[in-house]
């Protein structure tokens, strides 16, 4: 079959999600999800560094329709990509994967009112494939799988180690009884750290300047004492509302009183590692909480692994590297086997697909995210994308929600085509991610653009996105259907 109702781009989180969305809510549309990897899994298959995990807790990283029901809470990579190919297997998603295909050209034709969608084999074949479509659901995330960032080291050239980002990371990779530097700060570097050190002859943690951690146990002690009470069902349900809660009003507090929530943090890393270390230096950030995700450590584990001596925090740049490690600006040599550059993602724009609209390329960096799920003067298409500040699922599983609202929408009026349209001209301009991290920064200009209001503007509020994507009206003035071809 060469045409479809819809195509979805991407079998990773997102992607999984949407089709089950799609399936449920809209049974009757035909559809198929072009994946340009070999397997499901997306972020959760690409990555395979020591320690991968979820830096949010699994109950609100889970889906809506199949609440996480494991002990622990924070989910490691395996347990993660299971759960995923689990929710393909037994809603039968996998049976509409086509693998091996990344998606390079989409072509919306105002004649026709459909898609015309291009892509080409990963896997070394010549072969390209030509679908048709009705709607299209982007779930490729933002960042660029192929290459991750690695700044230009000085000296990389003389370093006679092994030197690799962690997006590259490969199992035959040895670092048992070697010294490993792990230049980064983020999630990444927060993650990889204790993992090593639990073989590793030493592990030092090289950032140019830190960022704000926060400790989390690895089981819900809450959730664990409901489970001698209530079905797991019901246990997940309160468990995510709970962590909702919580981490919304940690994300307010922090946005509201930064100096109390800067204090609040640092005071609990100085009781972690006693009063003698220097906090001040290694975990005082240049910017406010929230201003960049928050990183999480998982059970203490990084704070343990200093405290035992296996692994230490170093802050200072980089002057070059030599041929057994690094020697930084203050005169500091640092010995290295490994040098694992945690540096950071570089994004892409909705996986690099060039979009068109009767033969003329759309410039999306000129556009405005709709809602944070689709994008101005883009008929029928949406995307399927995640938070910034709390768990990726709960923002996806409402965008998949309020796109089968829309597709419903669309067949009750008879409309063939749906487009969010810029008609306020006072609606302001700001960028799609309000983060200062380095790889949003280098990129962002690259994206479409948000509003300064509704619908236009993204609000990163859960409690709010839920009232707006399940019950708030589609006839919002920016919205337009469209009932025939001559119509649009």
């Amino acid at each position: 079959n060469d045409h479809f109702d819809v195509v979805i781009v991407g079998a990773g989180l997102s992607g999984i999600g949407a089709a089950h969305h799609l399936q449920t809510n809209c049974p009757t549309k035909s559809y198929v999800i072009l994946e340009g990897r070999s397997v499901i899994g997306g972020t959760w298959d690409l990555f395979r560094y020591p320690g991968i995990r979820s830096d949010s807790d699994m109950y609100t990283l889970g889906y809506s329709f199949r609440p996480w029901v494991e002990n622990k809470s924070i989910g490691d990579g395996q347990s993660i990509l299971n759960y995923l190919q689990e929710t393909a297997k037994e809603s039968g998603i996998d049976k509409h994967i086509r693998f091996n295909f990344n998606v390079k050209i989409a072509s919306w034709s105002t004649s026709q009112s459909q898609w015309t969608v291009e892509a080409t084999r990963t896997d070394g074949s010549s072969e390209t494939l030509r679908l048709t479509c009705n709607f299209i659901i982007s779930c490729s995330g933002y960042y660029n799988y192929e290459e991750g960032f690695t700044p230009i080291f000085p000296g990389r050239d003389q370093y006679q180690g092994k030197f690799v980002h962690p997006q590259k990371w490969t199992e035959d990779i040895d670092y048992a009884g070697k010294k490993v530097v792990v230049i980064g700060s983020g999630a990444t570097a927060v993650t990889l750290v204790p993992e090593m050190a639990k073989t590793a002859a030493h592990v030092t943690m090289l950032q140019r300047s830190p960022s704000y951690l926060i400790t989390m146990p690895g089981t819900d002690t809450i959730a664990n004492l409901l489970r001698n009470f209530l079905s797991p069902g019901v246990v997940s349900w309160i468990t995510k509302w709970k962590n909702v809660l919580t981490s919304t009003l940690l994300y307010q507090l922090s946005r509201r009183s930064p100096e109390f929530v800067k204090t609040l943090l640092r005071w609990g890393i100085q009781k972690e590692l006693g009063p003698d270390f220097d906090v001040n230096t290694h975990f005082n950030p240049r910017y406010n909480p929230w201003e960049q995700r928050l990183c999480l450590v998982l059970d203490s584990d990084l704070f343990k692994a200093i405290r035992d001596g296996t692994a230490n925090i170093v802050t200072g740049e980089i002057e070059t590297l030599t041929e057994k490690g690094l020697l930084l600006k203050s005169g500091e040599n640092l010995e290295a086997d490994l040098i694992v550059s945690a540096t950071g993602l570089n994004l892409r724009v909705l996986g690099g697909i060039d979009f068109f609209v009767d033969e003329t390329q759309v410039d999306l960096s000129k556009r405005y995210s709709y809602k944070g799920c689709m994008i101005s003067g883009l008929p029928n298409f949406a995307l399927v994308i995640g938070y910034t500040n709390a768990s990726w699922t709960l923002k996806s599983d409402l965008s998949s929600e309020f796109i089968c609202r829309l597709l419903n929408e669309m067949d009750r009026k008879g409309s063939r085509v749906c487009c969010a349209e810029v008609d306020d001209s006072d609606i302001g301009e700001v960028p799609l991610m309000d983060f200062s991290s380095s790889y949003v920064v280098r990129d962002i200009h690259k994206f479409p653009k948000q509003g300064t209001k509704a619908p236009w503007r993204l609000y990163q509020n859960y409690l709010l996105d839920l009232i707006s994507f399940r019950y708030g009206s589609l006839e919002d003035g920016a919205m337009h259907f469209h009932t025939d071809k001559k119509d649009k």
